[in-house]
């Protein structure tokens, strides 16, 4: 007798496995295909025998029949190829392959029967006939159902069991050497579709794995590990997708790059693990803005990418740019404090913008950095202004390119003045260009090109060189503040080349004041505070300019050795009229007077101004109310009459 487990072996031979939908599909997708040679290979066969059986046999039995059963079998044959590119779901397929096993299994019966009952009546050649209908309509409806073992198995038993018993029963001697031969074949056709069954399932769970490693691998190359966001190569890679759409059918789409303001000093004040926290919190308040229509992604460190379908006007965008702002600008908690964050955002749109998507995202990109200079915090989307100033750039970096640095850059300085004895006690050196193919170049043109140009570090030098020059002849107790960019402060070998320049110009250090911004130590906070201490230790003064504008002030204040705050000049302006300018200057001051820094006021240009910040304690200013910058030639003759003046 068979044990429980045997039994249920056997039985699970003809059962759907349901709780295998992979297989299951992979299955009814590989025997759909299978269905109409099925079917034409039953009913040609089935034809041809009841074509030889017409004068033989009974008209019901030798045409009526078979063409009914045949007809039924069109109409299943013509029901699959209509539907040969329908994608069904997991409950219809399921559906579907048990109905094709358990008509496998009721139409073999009915060909079965029929062909026994139709063998009595033929002579012994239309009697081979049948013999020979029956064995190979079986294998080859067999080898149709391979991939769907529970009807291929029922046709294999329902078919050859009543022939073998049919053969080997009736009596002579040849039919029962066939009905063994046909048991054996049937055996050996049952162990190779056991075996084909086995493969192939291995062969659906080895594609199965390998789909996933490969969404794995799609996963590893295409989104970010830290924030689960699409990374930059798939960013690239949609971009260009969307604008091959675009391209085709004339539409239009927008790209926007996000910078976050005030991660940086985030990251280094608080570690990377709290920076990452707050990364993946500012990526998942970018996801809520943004929404599912809009593609998000992060390029790289806390700048994230989103592209816009869809033709968005310009209103939409400038809509979108205030919910990205808004969200971002939430605190985030850090530890028992909470860390704010801002974010400039640069929009470009094609075709308007560009017509490639190596144009738009560079267009986009100087949509952001236009931002992060003149409009942190907000959306900037490209214009046509944008456009004529990347020109006068590319004009501009060309020149610089080709240019002789040492002859056409040269210095000019503007004094410093302790309004408390009126002396002049140190000039800040100021760049100039005079151009032989662009005339006078300012440095707030010529230096932001420097910098995107990498160009900054051979201008620092020289501009460093000429000031060291003009400082060797000033009188000992005459200071220089000099200034340097993010780039001279983030390249360790541009500071060692400083300080090999300072050295040989046999200048005491101590006379010398380098001037960083906050969006200078902002770009690289480590690096910018090591290249401060180093300064430091060589014996130069570190002033802090522009201090107000950027983010995260106090914290620059608080972890950079410095000797000096310079306080911008936009709140000096309106400081005599404004009460809110005032009540800034005052904080400043008196912040620079409890840390014992010196605090250099800049833009004074008027009596009324002058009398403020006096009134506010104030000891050191620069501004056109001494006097705009001077070239090298007249700084002695403006010492010379400062000294008349005050005596």
């Amino acid at each position: 007798m068979f044990k429980k487990s045997q039994l249920e072996s056997i039985v699970g031979l003809f059962r759907i496995p349901v709780e295998n939908m992979p297989l299951v599909r992979a299955q009814f997708a590989a025997f759909s295909k299978q269905i109409p040679l099925l079917y034409f290979i039953l009913c040609t066969n089935t034809l041809a025998a009841a074509w030889t059986f017409a004068p033989l046999a009974p008209a019901w039995l030798s045409i009526y029949l078979p063409s009914s059963l045949c007809a039924f079998c069109l109409v299943r044959c013509l029901w699959w190829w209509n539907n040969r590119h329908m994608v069904f779901d997991d409950t219809h397929v399921v559906k579907h392959t048990r109905n094709t096993a358990q008509l496998a299994a009721i139409l073999t019966f009915a060909f079965t029967i029929w062909g026994l009952m139709l063998y009595p009546y033929g002579d012994p050649y239309a009697k081979g006939q049948v013999t020979f209908y029956m064995a190979l309509t079986v294998i080859g409806c067999v080898f149709c159902l391979m991939h769907l073992r529970p009807a291929a198995l029922s046709v294999t038993l329902t078919a050859n069991i009543p022939f073998i018993l049919f053969f080997f029963f009736e009596g002579h001697a040849s039919l029962r050497a066939i009905s063994i031969n046909l048991a054996l074949v049937s055996g050996a056709m049952i162990v190779i579709l056991l075996t084909y069954s086995r493969d192939f399932e291995k062969l659906v769970a080895s594609q199965a794995e390998t789909r996933r490693l490969g969404d794995e691998n799609f996963r590893i190359a295409n989104l970010d590990s830290l924030t689960g966001l699409a990374n930059r190569r798939w960013f690239f890679a949609e971009l260009a997708k969307q604008h091959e759409r675009a391209k085709t059918k004339n539409g239009a789409f927008a790209i926007g790059i996000i910078d976050l303001d005030g991660f940086k000093p985030v990251n280094d004040t608080y570690g990377h693990m709290t920076g990452d926290r707050v990364l993946t919190e500012a990526a998942h308040r970018l996801k809520q803005a943004c929404g599912d229509d809009i593609i998000l992604a992060r390029l790289g460190g806390d700048e994230f990418g989103f592209i816009v379908s869809g033709n968005p006007t310009r209103d939409e965008l400038r809509w979108l740019g205030t919910a990205i702002s808004d969200i971002i600008r939430l605190p985030y908690p850090v530890g028992s404090s909470q860390a704010l964050l801002g974010s400039s955002i640069g929009v470009a749109g094609y075709p308007q913008s560009a017509t490639d998507p190596e144009a738009l995202f560079e267009r986009a990109d100087y949509a952001l950095y236009h931002a992060k200079r003149h409009q942190r915090g907000q959306m900037v989307i490209f214009s046509s202004e944008h456009e004529e100033q990347i020109r006068s750039h590319s004009v501009i970096e060309q020149a610089l390119q080709n240019a002789d640095l040492d002859a056409e850059l040269s210095m000019v300085f503007q004094p410093i003045v302790d309004i408390t004895t009126g002396r002049t006690t140190a000039f800040e050196a100021l760049a100039r260009w005079e151009s032989p193919t662009l005339g006078n170049v300012g440095p707030d043109r010529f230096i932001p090109v420097a910098e995107r140009a990498g160009l900054v570090r051979g201008v620092t030098k020289t501009l460093l060189k000429k000031a060291l020059a003009a400082l060797a002849q000033w009188p000992p107790h005459i200071r220089m503040s000099f200034n340097l960019s993010a780039h001279d402060l983030s390249d360790s070998e541009t500071v060692v080349q400083i300080i090999a320049i300072v050295n040989r110009s046999r200048i005491d250090p101590k006379r010398l004041d380098f001037e960083i911004t906050e969006t200078s130590v902002s770009h690289d906070f480590k690096k910018a505070q090591a290249a401060v201490q180093t300064f430091k230790t060589l014996g130069a003064g570190i002033s802090l300019d522009d201090f107000g504008t950027g983010y995260s002030s106090l914290s620059h204040v608080h972890r950079l050795p410095l000797d000096k705050i310079k306080v911008d000049r936009s709140f000096i302006t309106d400081i005599d009229s404004n009460p809110v300018s005032l009540k800034i200057v005052k904080s400043l001051t008196a912040l620079c007077t409890d840390m014992g820094l010196d605090c250099i006021i800049e833009g004074v240009e008027t009596e009324a101004q002058l009398a403020t910040l006096r009134d506010l304690g104030c000891r050191l200013v620069q501004g056109y109310y001494f006097a705009k910058p001077m070239a090298e030639a007249d700084v002695p003759v403006y010492l010379a009459a400062s000294e008349e003046k005050r005596a």
